[in-house]
């Protein structure tokens, strides 16, 4: 059982930052890939950003440049540094792991597959 705890969300003005954390507990022996996600309302849960154990990253075509995605192995945490922020960028965020290994062996799955936590609010407004 894994648990996730993300922080860092708040309200912002347009063309401001924000530096989400996303810490998972529990029963992980390696994290392979971590993801953020993002939701509104009434919409699906969209992937931001992935970053692999050796440091490749992807992004939606929706923050490149602007959001990036960092990772602490030792304490089994990701980061979303975002910049130049916009209205459309409100959303709760989520983190998750499509890979990781633990204890009892590896799993993979296109999906998160983790519980999700609580998520974190980020609203961009002025």
């Amino acid at each position: 059982q894994v648990q996730l705890v993300e922080s860092g969300g708040g309200l912002v003005q347009p063309g401001g930052s924000l530096r989400l954390s996303c810490a998972a507990s529990g029963n992980i022996f390696s994290v392979n890939e971590w993801d953020w996600y993002r939701q509104t309302l009434g919409k699906q849960r969209e992937l931001v950003a992935s970053i692999r154990t050796g440091g490749s990253r992807e992004y939606a075509d929706s923050v490149k440049g602007r959001f990036t995605i960092s990772r602490d192995n030792a304490k089994n945490t990701v980061f979303l540094q975002m910049n130049s922020l916009k209205p459309e960028d409100t959303a709760v965020y989520y983190c998750n792991s499509r890979e990781y290994c633990s204890a009892d062996g590896c799993y993979k799955h296109p999906n998160g597959l983790w519980s999700w936590g609580q998520g974190t609010q980020v609203t961009v407004s002025s």
